[in-house]
């Protein structure tokens, strides 16, 4: 197993988000506002380099810190989490994840939180791909809050500087980001 480098890994990480998923032109996102560039972080988690790095990255920022499990509002957190699993149990530290649905499933367990069950109390990290207004992660921890779990830090690849920081903080969640959307010459 390599050993997390976390400036080496950061490195080789924005190598992929240049050259793939990156884009340039006009383009309306989720949270409805327009931009001159996309983030498409479903191309670098989805894929085997990028999501080794982006698991990497985000437990050795963790590294050190008291939390029950990492989860996040599908589908951006769906593969983070998949391969923070995956890469948590080769370190021999495994780390229990989970995903937020939108909403409760109407059949089967009903459950808006799938995973292993997490207990009333418990102090969890939430992470998602881009953060622009963080809408998708103030739900997230709505759902949370709903069962009695914590939430208080956010986790994302890329902060677009765009309110999400500002909005988390009213819910109480700190973001935090491995990139900064300025480090790719971006407003």
């Amino acid at each position: 197993m390599e050993e997390i480098n976390f400036e080496l890994f950061k490195v080789r990480l924005a190598k992929l988000i240049e050259k793939e998923a990156l884009k340039r032109g006009d383009f309306v996102l989720s949270s409805g506002k327009t931009s001159n560039y996309y983030l498409d972080g479903r191309i670098i988690t989805l894929s085997p380099e990028g999501a080794y790095l982006v698991a990497g990255l985000v437990i050795k920022m963790l590294e050190g810190k008291k939390f029950s499990a990492i989860g996040g509002p599908t589908l951006g957190a769906d593969p983070i989490v998949g391969a923070i699993s995956c890469f948590s149990h080769q370190l021999g530290k495994p780390i229990n994840t989970f995903i937020v649905r939108k909403v409760a499933k109407g059949h089967g367990m009903q459950r808006q939180i799938e995973g292993p069950v997490l207990a009333k109390g418990s102090k969890v990290v939430l992470v998602d791909d881009v953060a622009t207004t963080g809408k998708a992660l103030i739900e997230a921890k709505e759902a949370l809050d709903k069962i009695g779990v914590q939430a208080e830090e956010a986790l994302v690849i890329v902060d677009r500087h765009q309110g999400a920081a500002e909005n988390l903080a009213v819910v109480g969640l700190k973001l935090r980001s491995i990139f900064d959307i300025g480090e790719f010459g971006l407003p």
